[in-house]
Parts: C-alpha cells; structure tokens; sequence
C-alpha cells in the first residue's frame, strides 16, 4: 500500500533536514486534531502512528504530549527520510526512528502500543489498506485502548459536501480504488475487529475525528 505524493519539499530546509517534506493539509489541521488527541490518548505510553506522511503530525504531537511517545511509520522511502529529517530538526527526544509499515502486511514490526492513529489514509488506499489497519489495531490494542482516524467521509443519509465531492471525483479519477469510504463501512470493520462503536467529533472542512476503542 503506498499514498500518492500530496506533499511539497520544505524551501528553506537546512542541508542536514533536506529530505523534509510539507504537507499543506497537516499545516491546517494539526492543531485541531491536537485539540482532540488531548481526550483520547492516555497521559503516558507508546502511540504508533500509521501512514505518517511527511512526520509533521508526529512532531507536532510529540512537542505538545510531552509525557507520549510517538512511533511515526509509512510504507514509502521518500516519507521515512521526510520524518526522520523532521525528527532530527524539533530535537524532541519522544519522537522514536520512523518504521517502514505497509497497512496491508499480514504482521507490523511494532512492539507494545497503548494508542494508535490514522491521518488521511483510509481514502487515499485501497479498502484492503483500511482493512488491514483495522485488523492489525485489533490485534494489537488492548481493551479500552483507542483507535483514531481521521480524514472525510460518506454519512447515512447526507450528500456529500461539495468540497468532498469534487476531491472523491480528483481521487477516483487517480485511482478507482481510492475514495472517500462510507462511515457505516468503517464502522462496520471495527466491530469486525473488536471495536465498539465510534465517537465521532466535527472536525474543521467538512472531516471527521472517528474514535474506536478495544472492547
């Protein structure tokens, strides 16, 4: 599984973080989802992050959750020399080295976790990516232990805002296996998986924060 590449390189970076990259999106949404992560994740612990793009979130959360540390991983090359140069930058001593993890792999090279997080991706991979997480999480958290996704959606019952409509059109015309996944869907692998249901909590832009926690 891999994303496609929504991130720009960093103009001013110095020569030893020259492989740091910027997602636009997690500028805009990283203090809102830290807002979040506030009430979800526990005071202390290990919070393994998946598909952690260009490492911007994981630097933000760790600078913030100073008594959390954060294990950043993705499946792409160009992302784990992104996060490990933002990593190097903050200084921060609770951000650990980045992990190569594909979603869909039968088994993730990851130890004891007490939380797991999951930007944008469900949308931008196929469903098997979702389902891999959701069966990788539920092997791995214990009981009461959460699950957060993030990103847009499809809800029972309303149409899509406008602005979702036309990035599930840019994203199924990139690939027809990608595209915003029905919320019912999602929430349907999580019980599969042990999760009961989801809180969900409005996010800015038309997102969502949906939090599963392990039965």
């Amino acid at each position: 599984m891999s994303k496609p590449s929504f991130w720009q390189p960093v103009a001013d970076a110095q020569a030893d973080a020259d492989a740091r990259l910027r997602a636009p999106s997690a500028q805009r949404n990283r203090d809102a989802i830290l807002l979040v992560l506030r009430d979800v994740l526990p005071p202390s612990g290990r919070v393994l992050e998946i598909a952690s793009g260009s490492g911007e979130h994981a630097v933000h959360f760790a600078a913030a959750l100073p008594g959390l540390t954060f294990q950043p991983s993705d499946p792409s090359p160009d992302a784990v020399a992104s996060i490990a140069a933002w990593t190097r930058d903050s200084g921060l001593g609770n951000v650990l080295a980045p992990l190569v993890v594909d979603a869909t792999a039968p088994d993730w090279p990851v130890g004891a976790i007490d939380a797991i997080l999951c930007i944008n991706m469900i949308h931008i991979a196929p469903w098997a990516a979702a389902e891999g997480l959701f069966r990788q999480a539920g092997r791995l958290l214990k009981q009461g232990q959460p699950l957060y996704l993030y990103g847009p959606y499809r809800r029972p019952g309303r149409p899509l805002e406008p602005g979702n409509a036309a990035f599930d059109e840019s994203l199924r015309s990139r690939d027809d296996a990608w595209g915003l996944r029905e919320l019912d869907a999602v929430a349907e692998l999580g019980a599969a998986n042990g999760f009961g249901a989801p809180a969900i909590v409005e996010m800015p832009a038309n997102n969502l924060s949906v939090i599963f926690r392990k039965n």
